[in-house]
């Protein structure tokens, strides 16, 4: 599988494409400029001489030609990067992986994006896209940091089947994490939003905390969905990718 990760030159985008890389997924590292992108693949092969990664870098237009496709542009630039990219993702699942966030004073505070979430926002940005949402609280340095593992359950969210199946096995792929599936991409406002609880507990007690949840068997680590509601079944399936519905849910991360 090959999965392009648009503004990977950040460390959420970054840590996700080295972590995958070293998984034996081809990646490919895309950014507004292809130089930056060229600078970041320098940087992590020349981190980790001991690992095969299969990066190669590119622009935005590059990345997108990828099988799967994760954003992870800061939040307010998320929609603006995939709209020009819509037809090379019409028909493909893209993964959504940004907060909305703000500090105020002392306190990360969670905003309110269009159509209530970063990922819904996408997915109208996106209508003939399968978009997911995910890696919302993983800890992007400890991601990126291959000498050790990273820890945590992730929750996807998605209106598309496909989409929520193919990010649980991705997810599922890196060792320690565990994709749990959330439900609907309505799930997606609160789930971005709990980032700033988490930020605001790693600066209190200066750690990077993760999410675990218990009364789920440990050993569930589910790589496909039972399938959406009754009434997200009987939708008509004449669009692979039909176009997701406005919400206007609480705030989102």
């Amino acid at each position: 599988m090959k999965i392009g990760v648009l503004g990977a030159t950040g460390p959420a985008g970054s840590g996700l494409a080295v972590r995958l890389s070293s998984l034996g997924y081809e990646v490919w590292i895309g950014s507004r400029s292809k130089y930056r992108a060229m600078e970041v693949v320098d940087g992590l092969t020349d981190k980790w001489p001991d690992k095969d990664l299969n990066l190669h870098a590119g622009d935005n237009q590059d990345a997108a030609r990828a099988d799967v496709v994760v954003v992870a542009t800061p939040w307010d630039a998320a929609a603006a990067t995939v709209m020009p990219l819509a037809d090379l993702l019409a028909g493909k699942v893209v993964i959504s992986m940004a907060n909305a966030l703000a500090k105020v004073a002392h306190e990360f505070q969670p905003l309110v994006p269009p159509r209530g979430s970063v990922a819904a926002s996408i997915q109208a940005a996106i209508p003939q896209s399968l978009v997911s949402a995910a890696m919302h609280h993983v800890p992007a340095k400890e991601l990126g940091d291959l000498a050790n593992p990273v820890e945590s359950d992730v929750l996807v969210c998605s209106d598309h089947d496909e989409a929520t199946n193919t990010t649980l096995e991705i997810v599922n792929a890196i060792p320690d994490l565990r994709g749990l599936d959330a439900g609907e991409l309505s799930n997606a406002a609160p789930i971005e939003a709990f980032a700033a609880v988490l930020l605001q507990l790693n600066v209190k007690y200066r750690t990077r905390a993760a999410v675990r949840f218990t009364g789920i068997d440990p050993k569930n680590r589910r790589t496909k969905s039972p399938g959406r509601t009754a009434q997200a079944a009987a939708k008509p399936a004449a669009s692979k990718a039909p176009a997701a519905k406005d919400t206007a849910a609480p705030a989102t991360a």
